[in-house]
């Protein structure tokens, strides 16, 4: 059934709600159950077979192990992704989190039997390594082995790294729990109502400039009252992942996240500071020109996303915004449109506000035996078409990448977003080139601007935030205030002197979720940003079989990494002149703006 919540007076529609049935029936299916009796079997099993006989094994044979691995993996993943998704649907009802919570539980007790694998693999020298590697059967997978092995260098005895793994659910997975549960529950008042964090924080675009203030000073107030226990998830979940960096030897707190993305230390520092040297001629240019069509001199915080004062931003109905959507994909490439299609054929999308559900978005890939889902709040705004958009090309991407089975199929964050965000200016230039109306074309163009620098300087700035909450939480632990002043320092450089930023904004960096679920993770969408704004600048230069190239790119998953996966573009993000083009695009959208 679906259903709205909105607190836009528009109706946006018969929304969406997903059917997770392809998952599995329901959280106390028998099939859900028998599955998790069998893996549990099944890993003992394999558990039995290949503990300390890997590096004996010849290549057909190891080739094998790994596909035996991949099955196991699958199921685990299936199980794993129906509770997330089942929790998603209503993180404040107790019994979805106790489901969710005991099938972590399950599952973590599971693959600790399976742990052995990736630490006996990584003990292998190269040389047995590569010889096995010689039979097709293991070749396959080739681009897994070499990036499990970049972890090779941090791995622990096989003791603590089990220790490490089941102890995981009951610390740092608990401390995520109360962070969503917390956040789910807290409801904002506004115009005689209590909503949801989505719905306060739909309203800091809305076209009133009273009702936005009044929507951030309650969004501030509450926030507020629970900043307490935030700082408390923060400085716990800080200290415990640096214990853990220093077992390992990790160089920085985020030298992790860098691995796993696959990107060297140099390319991300190098991207960080392109980012920080064009605050200037980016977010502080920007503002300053809306503050001028404002009648300002400064902005609010809570007018940063306003729509501009002659614009009343539409709203869109979700017919609509699907056919918006699908249509500039299919001007792209009918293929990626007919994959996209599918999410909204078939039960696949949650698009719906209501109360207890996840705020955001996101594209759960789940296995490639299912399918993704997509989890969008949609209120019926442009910003809302360009989030389908964007979720939608993760969806597209996963679907593609499938093919390469479940340990190939999967892309580092820096690389996930590709898809999205190019899926979002293929929507924005088509709705921009069938716009007529000047006013709604400079509305168009300046919120597609304000998107880019809420991806690229903004999650640049939430990158920087993370560095210095982590660094400075080694030597004790942060104070509230000193978070919050910390947050305010980043934000005001990243901003610039025309955002006023009022006290109660302190506490804004409660309810970013990143933080607390994927620490570092947040430069990936600047990455992703600057990446795509390059390669879009090549699609736009009529470069000669560049759909192809890219629905390539799309299909090889996580075989290859970003060095290969550009190279057939002419593009290397390992040259700083790569981020310059990629923010020279937004700065050229500034310039029309300021020409208009």
């Amino acid at each position: 059934m679906a259903m709205t919540n909105s607190v836009e007076a528009e109706n946006p529609g018969a929304l969406p709600v997903w059917d997770l049935s392809d998952l599995y029936p329901a959280p106390d299916s028998p099939v859900l159950a028998q599955d998790l009796d069998r893996l549990e079997s099944e890993s003992q099993a394999f558990k039995t077979a290949y503990e300390g006989r890997i590096a004996d094994l010849s290549g057909a044979a190891f080739g094998a192990a790994l596909a035996e691995y991949e099955r196991l993996s699958e199921t685990m993943g299936r199980i794993l992704s129906y509770a997330q998704l089942w929790y998603a649907g209503d993180v404040s009802d107790p019994e979805r989190g106790r489901f969710h919570q005991s099938v972590q539980e399950r599952c973590t007790t599971i693959s600790a039997l399976t742990l052995f694998f990736h630490l006996d693999i990584n003990r292998l020298d190269d040389s047995v390594l590569d010889a096995k590697l010689t039979d097709p059967a293991a070749a396959r997978y080739a681009p897994w082995l070499r990036d499990l092995r970049v972890f090779r260098p941090y791995q622990l005895s096989d003791e603590l790294e089990r220790f490490i793994h089941q102890k995981s659910v009951a610390g740092g997975a608990m401390w995520m729990r109360l962070f969503d549960e917390t956040m789910a529950r807290l409801r904002f008042p506004f115009e005689g109502r209590d909503l949801t964090s989505a719905e306060i924080l739909h309203l800091l675009s809305d076209p009133d400039g009273a009702r936005r203030k009044a929507a951030a000073e309650s969004l501030g107030e509450v926030l507020a009252g629970s900043v307490p226990v935030f700082a408390l998830i923060t400085n716990t979940l800080a200290k415990d992942k640096e214990i853990e960096d220093e077992w390992r030897g990790y160089a920085h707190p985020w030298s992790a996240r860098n691995l796993s993305n696959q990107v060297e230390d140099t390319v991300v520092d190098a991207l960080v500071q392109a980012v920080r040297d064009s605050y200037l001629r980016l977010s502080h240019r920007y503002y300053r020109l809306k503050a001028r069509w404002f009648g300002k001199e400064a902005l609010d915080y809570w007018d940063r996303n306003a729509p501009l004062p002659d614009d009343a931003d539409r709203s869109y109905g979700w017919d609509e915004a699907r056919d918006i959507v699908l249509g500039a994909y299919g001007r792209f490439s009918p293929d990626m449109a007919a994959v996209g299609r599918q999410f909204f054929d078939k039960p696949w999308i949650d698009a719906p506000v209501r109360p207890g559900k996840s705020p955001g978005a996101f594209a759960h890939p789940t296995v490639p035996s299912a399918h993704p889902y997509l989890l969008v709040n949609f209120q019926g705004k442009t910003r809302d078409v360009m989030t389908l958009a964007h979720e939608l090309g993760h969806g597209v991407h996963q679907v593609l990448a499938g093919a390469q089975g479940y340990l190939l199929a999967d892309t580092p964050l820096t690389l996930a977003e590709t898809a999205s965000v190019f899926g979002e200016m293929l929507t924005f230039q088509a709705m921009l080139a069938d716009e007529s109306d000047p006013v709604r074309r400079r509305a168009l163009l300046a919120g597609k601007v304000e998107d880019m620098l809420n991806t690229v300087v903004r999650q640049t700035a939430f990158f920087e935030f993370e560095r210095l909450v982590h660094t400075e939480r080694r030597a004790g632990e942060l104070a509230p205030d000193r978070i919050g002043e910390l947050w305010m320092g980043v934000q005001s450089d990243s901003l610039g002197p025309a955002v006023r930023l009022h006290p109660e904004y302190r506490a804004f960096w409660t309810y970013i979720p990143h933080f607390i679920h994927s620490p570092f993770y947040v430069y990936a969408y600047a990455f992703g940003d600057c990446l795509v704004n390059s390669l879009y600048s090549v699609y736009r230069n009529a470069a000669p079989g560049f759909e192809g190239r890219y629905l390539d790119m799309l299909r090889a998953g996580g075989t290859l990494r970003h060095r290969e996966l550009l190279a057939p573009f002419g593009l290397d993000a390992g040259d700083p002149a790569f981020w310059t083009r990629g923010l020279d695009v937004i700065s050229g959208m500034i310039d029309q703006l300021e020409e208009l």
